[in-house]
């Protein structure tokens, strides 16, 4: 039997590995348990909350490895988590691990397992912004670098890594796992209520989600973001739907800008991932700087306005409906009043977005010589 260990570290990490063990447990059923697919969370972020995304959303079961890592400084987390799932590696022995995404997590259990001679496959590979500041950017490109599969969503991923010089047999274009799962529990988030918890309306809202250090961490864009949040709540009377991050609300309450937000802003705690979609789902838009909901909301062709000045997901640029506008917020308001008129593009999804990623992943990886 052929032992594989998925690593998850975040949140958006959970929505990728729940198809792939599905896909894992199908390929059982009718080629026998020939495969034994474990999870591994190490706690880079973890709160109470989660257990509704692994246990009632994903259907994911309780994960057979928790590190417990926790917060920390890049290098704390990287390091903490270097050194227990080392231990894991030691005494499972695996023959492959799959890591997904480009959190410190990521990387971090990919070099643990390639100086112990284990195989790495990286779902997710080949993204780049570009933009070197970001460390998910340094992430993705160590990772890549001595993974021996890389399973690429889009095709601006296989053009970076061939540009990098990857060799071809190593790159494989599968699609995009999370919108596998996304695909897989549209049925469920149609039975979502979370419209009537927050007493919104379909389409009288906009979901807005902030966390990236270059726009929480800063006075300024801090304040920029207060009034392009109040603008749309006010002058387009529209309530927004606010997941804050906490270091989003402590560095607004440690900035005097917490009460100067207006009352059709509904802040709340982190929100469960079927919920969440229903309110991307039903948006009249979206306000982010996060990299995934790009691609759920270009899956569901909601118009979404992200402020930063790359994204490491062209595609839903170029074919989906998201606008990249830069990092101030006052040029998100042209796009907004385009989106109030109804005239912004209606997007198309990206190809082999199509629900199938995981299944392509699990027979490439049987295929393969690495598991």
């Amino acid at each position: 039997m052929k032992k594989i260990i998925s690593v998850v570290g975040a949140r958006p990490n959970f929505m990728k590995v729940a198809p792939l063990h599905k896909a894992f447990a199908n390929y059982n059923s009718v080629n026998g348990n020939s495969i034994q697919h474990l999870i591994c969370h190490t706690g880079q972020h973890y709160d109470e909350k989660m257990s509704k995304v692994f246990f009632d959303d994903l259907e994911l079961p309780k994960p057979d490895f928790y590190l417990g890592i926790g917060s920390g400084s890049h290098a704390e987390q990287t390091a903490r988590v270097m050194i227990e799932f080392e231990k894991i590696l030691l005494s499972e022995k695996p023959d492959l691990i799959i890591v997904v995404g480009d959190v410190n997590s990521t990387i971090a259990c990919s070099l643990t397992a390639v100086k112990l001679g284990i195989k790495v496959a990286h779902v997710e590979a080949g993204l780049r912004s570009g933009d070197r500041a970001m460390p998910e950017e340094i992430n993705r490109i160590l990772t890549d670098s001595i993974s021996d599969l890389l399973f690429v969503t889009e095709i601006s991923g296989m053009e970076n890594l061939r540009h990098e010089g990857v060799p071809e047999e190593k790159i494989h274009f599968v699609g995009n796992c999370m919108i596998d799962s996304l695909i897989h529990y549209l049925p469920k988030i149609e039975q979502s209520n979370i419209h009537s918890e927050l007493s919104i309306n379909d389409a009288k809202y906009v979901v807005a989600t902030f966390h990236r250090p270059s726009n929480v961490d800063n006075h300024e864009q801090l304040k920029e973001m207060n009034s392009l949040l109040n603008f749309v709540a006010e002058e387009k009377n529209l309530k927004i739907v606010f997941p804050a991050h906490p270091r989003t609300i402590k560095n607004l309450e440690a900035a005097g800008l917490l009460g100067g937000l207006s009352k059709n802003i509904i802040l709340t705690d982190p929100i469960g991932y079927l919920d969440f979609i229903k309110l991307v789902k039903d948006a009249k838009f979206i306000l982010t700087d996060s990299g995934g909901i790009q691609e759920e909301s270009t899956y569901l062709k909601v118009p979404c306005i992200t402020i930063r000045t790359t994204t490491e997901r062209p595609s839903t640029v170029d074919i989906g409906s998201n606008y990249l506008i830069g990092d101030r917020f006052t040029d998100a308001i042209p796009v907004i009043e385009i989106i109030m008129k109804g005239e912004n593009k209606k997007g198309n999804i990206p190809e082999l977005w199509d629900g199938s990623a995981a299944d392509r992943i699990v027979k490439i990886i049987n295929k393969s010589h690495v598991s």
